[in-house]
């Protein structure tokens, strides 16, 4: 399994009324989680998008909150390569305080690789390694 970890720390424009983390910023962490991993697979989104024309649509999502992060608190994504093939990607999430080790958040999402029209398109061949898709010719 493919995993990376990036730490970030709680602004306070992330936090609510009670202090805490608001919970859709879990996703935006997320979203850094798994630019990150991809980066460290050598996938930059920003290249796949503009030359290939390819773009990662969220399908599904889900989180699970489990303990709140607050303000100045430093945190720990792991981001793991769930599964991939050419048409999907599913990633694994598991946010936790540095501090302490203490579990807030697990999540996962599941991604369809799309053309600029939005509608589905395979992966190309020469970002499937990188997300440890077989080659073709072996896929069989």
């Amino acid at each position: 399994m493919l995993k990376h970890e990036t730490r970030i720390r709680v602004r306070y424009a992330e936090t609510d009324q009670m202090g805490v983390v608001y919970y859709a910023n879990y996703y935006v962490w997320m979203e850094v989680g798994r630019v990150e991993l991809c980066r460290a697979l050598g996938v930059r989104y920003k290249e796949m998008e503009i030359e290939d024309g390819v773009f990662l649509t969220v399908a599904a999502s889900k989180c699970r909150y489990m303990h709140p992060a607050r303000y100045d608190e430093e945190i720990v994504i792991e981001t793991r390569l769930e599964d991939a093939h050419p048409r999907m990607v599913t990633f694994g999430y598991s946010m936790r305080r540095a501090e302490d080790g203490q579990a807030l958040s697990v999540g996962e999402t599941k991604h369809i690789f799309c053309g600029i029209d939005m509608r589905p398109k395979r992966l190309p061949e020469r970002y499937r390694a990188n997300f440890g898709i077989a080659p073709a010719c072996l896929a069989r």
